[in-house]
């Protein structure tokens, strides 16, 4: 079954950071893939905005090598190629004076959307708001996008939220972070509120935990400076892991629209618990057989930053409460994936008698890779005999079920983002209150182990983390799934 696909209006977006990895690997294909698939008009433009002194041809050269990179050979095509070449342009600005700026405002066209992705680091966010301002460059109706880290704690979260309020409107900036734009995590809100059969399951009295583990087999792979001052806990768990978690907490929104959504997303932030020193578990990959230690692509020998974390926690609210949601993350881990894991609890009565092995009920949703959803229920073995019973998976691959082969029609995260901005759609993107009240949860956490000069456990690259996150679970007489692509 091919997506179909809904052409969004003409738009002039701007790429600050143009030439940096994050618009070579993601932006830019993206983009080229939207075009591609029709949804991004021919009459729209794109344009790279850096220091480095380049044509409009070298930069598009850069696109070019960008594209047989990081796009598929079966998604290319020279004669749409050349067409979305055609929309690049470039302009090499001073971000901290006034050089490019004029040119910038003079490429720049009435009557389209006009979108800004801010892909730099958040201290240049002040400078370009306030040029794109001084040049009129920007409109009332301009949007803006921000990249993560939104903030190193809730201080600096403020901020940067009151940087950006004295130059835009809330409904002018677009928090992105593209777990919100997988196809399983908006399938989340999908299965929940459009299928009468999870919702009234999906509750305390029903549900025995919920897993969120999100695990990558790579080490800090040159981030080590970044990663050092951030961690795990500042790096995935504030924003990534917590957007899972309000999904799957979050009341039903009266309508599928941004404020209303945000607003119950906010609500399940609010009603979190301080997190227990017993419910935390810190780790820090050693070296390996043929892998680094943390430490070493850290460059600091007395690191004390996690590159693992495990967390128990409680979401204290009427429809949660008793029901213990455990987050997982880190780096050197077994494999890469990540997913989602609702256990259901047993039945109050079972008529099969002592002897056969039962297994909980289990909603799985995977979010990397492959991803889907998988139920597994209990059914009779086949065959003579009595009653045996039997777990079995009802399994749903997104790319088999709706994408054709691989996936091919599915658009990525950024890919189904960026066009949501260009729409004006904030409802898969991050709120400022919601990212300030995500800070003002995490930070107590990250001071409490800081003050008691809590060291990271040192955990084999290649395992599942440290073996007090096992502890975790095993004392609540349950277990971590393990993880495997």
């Amino acid at each position: 079954m091919v997506a179909r696909v809904i052409p969004v209006d003409p738009f002039d977006l701007v790429v600050f950071g143009g030439t940096g990895d994050l618009a070579r690997r993601k932006i830019l294909p993206g983009l080229y893939r939207r075009f591609s698939a029709g949804q991004m008009p021919r009459e729209s433009r794109i344009i790279g905005v850096a220091r480095k002194a380049m044509t409009r041809e070298d930069y598009r050269a850069v696109v070019a090598e960008a594209i047989g990179e990081f796009v598929a050979p079966e998604r290319r095509d020279g004669e749409v190629e050349r067409a979305f070449l055609d929309c690049i342009d470039y302009v090499a600005v001073d971000v901290g004076g006034d050089a490019g700026w004029s040119e910038l405002s003079a490429l720049m066209r009435e009557g389209v959307v006009r979108a800004f992705y801010f892909s730099v680091g958040p201290g240049l966010f002040g400078p370009l708001a306030d040029r794109l301002h001084a040049h009129a460059i920007a409109d009332t109706d301009a949007r803006v996008v921000v990249e993560k880290p939104f903030g190193n704690d809730l201080a600096s979260a403020r901020a940067l939220n009151a940087t950006l309020a004295a130059y835009f409107r809330e409904d002018q900036v677009y928090r992105i972070d593209h777990y919100l734009g997988k196809e399983t995590v908006q399938n989340l809100m999908a299965v929940r509120f459009a299928n009468i059969l999870f919702e009234p399951l999906w509750n305390a009295q029903f549900v025995d935990h919920v897993q969120i583990t999100v695990a990558e087999s790579v080490g800090v792979n040159g981030r080590g400076e970044y990663y050092d001052r951030a961690g795990a806990m500042r790096d995935m768990v504030q924003n990534h892991l917590m957007q899972l978690l309000c999904l799957i907490a979050m009341e039903p929104p009266f309508r599928f629209e941004p404020d209303a959504v945000r607003d119950e997303k906010l609500k399940v932030i609010r009603a979190l618990d301080p997190v227990r020193s017993d419910e935390i578990v810190r780790g820090q990959y050693r070296a390996g057989a043929t892998t680094p230690a943390y430490r070493e692509e850290a460059g600091d020998p007395d690191s004390l930053t996690e590159s693992y974390i495990a967390l128990k926690v409680h979401v204290s609210n009427w429809r949660w409460k008793g029901t213990p949601f455990y987050l997982r993350t880190g780096k050197r881990l077994r494999a890469r994936t990540s997913e989602i894991a609702v256990t259901f609890k047993e039945p109050p009565h079972s008529i099969f008698g002592e002897g056969e092995s039962w297994k909980e009920n289990v909603l799985v949703i995977r979010l990397q890779p492959n991803e889907g959803m998988n139920l597994r229920v209990m059914i009779k073995e086949p065959g003579p005999g009595g009653m045996r019973l039997k777990e079995v998976p009802l399994d749903m691959s997104f790319a088999e079920a709706l994408g054709g082969e691989g996936g091919a029609d599915i658009p990525d995260a950024y890919e189904r983002l960026i066009m949501d901005v260009i729409r004006g759609n904030q409802t898969l993107f991050m709120r400022g209150d919601e990212v300030e009240a995500a800070w003002a949860w995490t930070d107590p956490v990250i001071a409490g182990w800081e003050e008691r000069g809590d060291r990271p456990q040192p955990y084999d690259p290649g395992s599942s983390g440290p073996e007090d996150a096992l502890m975790l679970m095993h004392r609540d007489a349950r277990r971590w799934r393990e993880i495997r692509d």
